[in-house]
């Protein structure tokens, strides 16, 4: 299997705990209903027929997290991410707190 260049002590772990596949269990937007509620991708797989290989990366399981925050957390608290995953649920969850912060403000509130 492939791994990182650097970081691949920090990595393996998180990868072993996940079996190797993605952790995303539709944080992305997706369902993955059809493999049980969970990202179907492993690393060094396909991503499908036209597509190239996978490479799952250890990011945390908030994808808010800053990244000075992230790069001081351990392997306990990473997971497996496939880049599009992770990707959609970054975004997902920026929208998720972009639309919170504007009506949650509470400036008008009786």
């Amino acid at each position: 299997m492939s791994e990182p260049i650097a970081g691949a002590d920090l990595w393996r772990p998180v990868m072993e705990a996940a079996g190797w596949r993605c952790w995303c269990t539709g944080q992305c937007g997706t369902p993955h209903s059809k493999d049980d509620g969970r990202c179907p991708r492993t690393h060094d797989g396909y991503t499908n027929p036209r597509g190239g290989w996978v490479r799952l990366i250890a990011a945390p399981a908030d994808p808010t997290t800053t990244p000075l925050a992230a790069a001081q957390l351990g392997s306990a608290d990473l997971r497996a991410w496939c880049p599009a995953c992770h990707t959609a649920a970054t975004r997902a969850a920026r929208k998720t707190r972009a639309y919170g912060l504007r009506q949650g403000d509470g400036l008008f509130d009786l």
